[in-house]
C-alpha cells in the first residue's frame, strides 16, 4: 500500500498521523479497534483528503481517519468503478420503484431542524443503542456539517413535499464518496439501495470513475450490502483489485 511519502502535490510534510488507544469494535462481537488519525484537519482539503482516501482513509466530520487495529485487517475500503456497474434485479426495482416517487434537490450544508429530526428517528429504529440514537444537535452538526471539502447535502423528497431522505456526499477529483445516508424509517422498500443507486447515477452524470462506498467488513452484517454494488474494487496491500465475493 502506499506511505504518505510516496504522494506528491499534497502538503505531506505538514501533516502529522497518531494510533488511538484501543477501543470497542463496533461491527465485530467480542474485538477491540484502533484507528489511524491524520492530523491537523484544517489542512486537510479536497485535493489532500482524495489522496488520503485512495490509501485508505475516511472523514466523519473533520476528523479524517482509518483502520490501525492489531491483527486484524477485516476493514477493506470499497468502491464501485461507475461506468462498469451493472445492477442486480433487486438494485433495479429499487431504482425504478423510488426513483419516480421522489424529487431530488442539493441544499446548502447547514443545519436544518427538519433533517435533524428524521435523523434521530432513523437512528431510534435502525441503530437503537447504538449511541448516535442520543445525539445531540452538536453532535449531529459535528458529525455531518463540519467539512473542508466539497459537500453535497442532498433531499429526496414524495409528491407530497415530505422529507424521506438526506445523503451527505463528498465531491472530489476522481469520484464521489458517500459519507452518510439516513431516511425515514417507517417507509417500506429499499431506500438505502436507491441512495447508492443516486449516488453512482451522479458520479456517472459529472464522469467520475468512482463512488467510494466507505469500509467492507467481512463478517459484519451492517456493511454485507456494499458488496452487492457490483463489479467492485477493495484496497489490499498491493493497490485497488477487484474484489470477489
Amino acid at each position: 500500500m502506499s506511505s504518505p511519502g510516496e504522494l506528491a502535490k499534497v502538503p505531506w510534510q505538514a501533516l502529522q498521523f497518531y494510533s488511538t488507544a484501543p477501543y470497542p469494535c463496533s461491527y465485530l462481537d467480542g474485538r477491540t479497534a484502533r484507528s489511524q488519525v491524520a492530523t491537523p484537519s484544517h489542512l486537510i482539503d479536497g485535493q489532500l483528503y482524495g489522496e488520503l482516501l485512495r490509501i485508505g482513509f475516511r472523514r466523519s466530520g473533520t476528523f479524517v481517519y482509518r483502520p490501525h487495529c492489531d491483527g486484524c485487517n477485516a476493514c477493506q475500503p470499497l468502491r464501485v468503478p461507475t461506468e462498469q456497474f451493472v445492477a442486480n434485479r433487486s438494485q433495479r426495482r429499487a431504482w425504478e420503484k423510488h426513483s419516480a416517487e421522489y424529487s431530488v434537490r442539493s441544499v446548502p450544508l447547514t443545519y436544518q431542524a427538519e433533517h435533524y429530526e428524521l435523523y434521530l428517528r432513523y437512528q431510534r429504529l435502525r441503530h437503537h443503542g447504538g449511541g448516535m440514537d442520543r445525539d445531540s444537535r452538536d453532535q449531529y452538526q459535528h458529525f455531518l456539517l463540519q467539512s473542508h471539502v466539497e459537500t453535497l447535502l442532498v433531499e429526496f423528497r414524495d409528491a407530497q413535499r415530505q422529507l424521506v431522505m438526506v445523503s451527505l456526499i463528498d465531491v472530489l477529483a476522481d469520484g464521489l464518496s458517500a459519507v452518510y445516508t439516513f431516511y425515514e424509517p417507517s417507509i417500506k422498500g429499499s431506500l438505502g439501495t436507491f441512495s447508492v443507486m443516486w449516488q453512482i447515477a451522479q458520479a456517472k452524470r459529472l464522469n467520475l470513475p468512482y463512488l467510494y462506498l466507505g469500509y467492507w467488513i467481512d463478517g459484519s452484517d451492517k456493511m454485507a450490502y456494499k458488496a452487492t454494488f457490483k463489479p467492485n474494487e477493495v484496497l489490499t496491500q498491493n493497490g485497488w483489485a477487484a474484489h470477489r465475493t
